[in-house]
């Protein structure tokens, strides 16, 4: 017996097919979907991995900056510290400047010479005296500028010829005069020893 199929079957292979293709296209969008979703999860965790990196550097440099700023005060207390050091070495150093220029005044004064006055102004001093005679002048401006290391570059600013009264019927010729020198220091003597 010859069985003959009277039915559409073309019809129905076509649906058949068309559902295929249907359910084929649902599952392949289902399973493309999820692959995008697991590639944007995965890109979306690599992001917030880096955003927290980046947060993690932020506040990392926010506390370096923190301490470079304590590293610069500090900086420049210690620079404070060390000008302080500096004032007091300097000030240790020339509190007995004054013992040496009046040591020095003594060893350097020649006879028939006294002093009436010496004012020092920062590293300079002015001398004012009288003498016998200019010549005495003269000695006591050459040793101060061979002979002394506390006292330097002695200028003679003025001599004056006067008269001084010793008793009412004595008196004598003198010659005031007013000398500028330049004070040496502590550390100037030491240079000068080492050489």
């Amino acid at each position: 017996m010859i069985l003959i199929n009277l039915l559409p079957h073309r019809e129905i292979a076509r649906k058949k097919a068309r559902q295929a293709f249907n359910v084929a296209l649902l599952v392949s969008a289902a399973v493309g979907a999820a692959i995008g979703g697991v590639i944007y999860m995965w890109y979306q965790g690599q992001i917030e991995m880096q955003e927290g990196r980046n947060q993690f550097l932020i506040s990392e440099n926010q506390k370096l900056d923190a301490e470079i700023k304590e590293i610069a005060n500090l900086q420049n207390e210690i620079d404070a510290l060390k000008a302080r050091q500096r004032a007091v070495e300097t000030l240790q150093a020339d509190r007995n400047l004054p013992v040496h220029l009046f040591n020095e005044l003594v060893q350097q004064l020649p006879e028939g010479m006294y002093l009436k006055s010496i004012k020092q102004e920062g590293r300079s001093v002015l001398i004012g005296g009288a003498a016998q005679s200019s010549e005495r002048v003269s000695e006591l401006l050459r040793n101060l500028t061979r002979n002394t290391e506390w006292v330097r570059q002695p200028e003679l600013i003025e001599v004056v010829a006067g008269d001084l009264s010793l008793s009412k019927t004595d008196k004598r010729r003198v010659y005031n005069f007013t000398v500028r020198a330049q004070l040496g220091s502590a550390e100037s003597k030491a240079e000068t020893n080492g050489k």
